[in-house]
């Protein structure tokens, strides 16, 4: 005798077909450009990938690969300044952002070994005026800032800030006082620009001098680097490469928010030395290695940047690329592109 299937249930049935829709749904949301981007073959050279950038809707790209044993490479597409129509340049200057960390992190280790600051002091100990401002202020150590476990509130998440922008004659600080701590001191990890903001103080405090005066003195002149500054105020704006927000009729390098500039070569002989122990002693070098990271991405409006080292295949690649969204697509994108310069570097190794 012929046995036929059985039927589904209809209530099978109706969650066969909720689960059609929402699927239907999610695929018509997917940011196909960020699959496209992802699953494009890589092409022949590096330069045809930053061109490839372009169309995603980048105003202007920068490409800095380091290769051991070869000279720089530099890779550009696009525009330096699109209003004037100036063709990205090799050697613009540009706002690191948050790469900026790694240059304060250093700065931390080196005090912390010449016995002008301690990693295990407070912030309490520091700015006794924040007690009673910032949650557990004398439970904070210097080393939970820099690790990004302190839990205090990133100022760059309030409202105000954004607000106010470009929040001149402001002490942004104020955007973190007198709120909750978001966890309890080293018990969870939370990203907070507010750590390094602290921690650029105590340096400015035990130095006696601006932040980037010890940068210059421990940092810049050792690596010979003459083209890393610490605002606007100090550079010729026309060496600034422009940056864009997607909406926005705005060029954003005029905004003077004492963010650090470099060139994509300055940094990426800065973070090839603090790879390679050249920048830190042996000693320096352990107590950095317990404390930080070695690579870093930067975001700011009309800013984004990836700075990393491949110990694989000895490289390092820097990436500017001077658009932004609200979205976050930019930044993926970002990620994406340059995981296929370092792929298509890879490629090449081993052949």
């Amino acid at each position: 005798m012929k046995q036929t299937k059985p039927k589904a249930s209809k209530g099978k049935q109706i969650f066969r077909i909720v689960l059609l829709v929402g699927t239907c749904i999610s695929l018509y949301f997917v940011p196909w450009i960020l699959v496209k981007a992802w699953i494009l073959p890589l092409p022949k050279t590096v330069q045809e990938q930053v061109d490839q950038t372009l169309s995603y809707g980048f105003d202007g790209v920068v490409v800095y690969v380091d290769e051991a044993g070869k000279p720089p490479a530099f890779y550009t597409a696009g525009y330096h300044n699109k209003e004037e129509k100036i063709p990205a340049k090799p050697n613009a200057l540009f706002k690191i952002a948050s790469i900026s960390k790694l240059y304060v992190a250093v700065a931390i280790t080196k005090l912390n070994h010449d016995q002008l600051l301690s990693l295990d002091k407070t912030v309490a100990d520091y700015f006794p005026e924040l007690v009673g401002r910032i949650e557990n202020a004398d439970k904070i150590t210097l080393r939970m800032l820099v690790q990004h476990r302190s839990g205090i509130p990133n100022f760059t998440d309030s409202p105000d800030f954004w607000k106010n922008q470009p929040n001149t004659n402001i002490d942004v600080l104020k955007y973190a006082l007198d709120l909750p701590a978001n966890f309890e001191p080293n018990k969870d990890y939370g990203y907070s620009n507010t750590n390094y903001l602290l921690l650029s103080r105590v340096i400015e405090q035990v130095t006696g001098g601006s932040r980037q005066d010890y940068f210059k003195k421990e940092i810049l002149i050792p690596l010979g680097l003459k083209n890393t500054f610490g605002s606007i105020d100090e550079v010729n704006l026309d060496d600034l490469m422009s940056g864009y927000y997607v909406g926005i009729d705005k060029d954003f390098k005029y905004e003077n928010n004492g963010m650090m500039i470099a060139t994509a070569q300055d940094v990426g002989v800065f973070l090839r030395a603090l790879n390679d122990g050249t920048l830190l002693n042996k000693k320096e070098m352990e107590t950095y290695k317990s404390i930080y990271e070695f690579n870093h991405g930067g975001l700011a409006a009309g800013y984004q940047c990836m700075a990393e080292y491949h110990k694989d295949i000895d490289a390092v690649v820097i990436q500017f690329m001077n658009t932004t969204d609200f979205e976050g697509f930019q930044w993926n994108l970002l990620q994406i592109t340059h995981s296929r310069v370092v792929k298509m570097l890879e490629k090449a190794k081993k052949q």
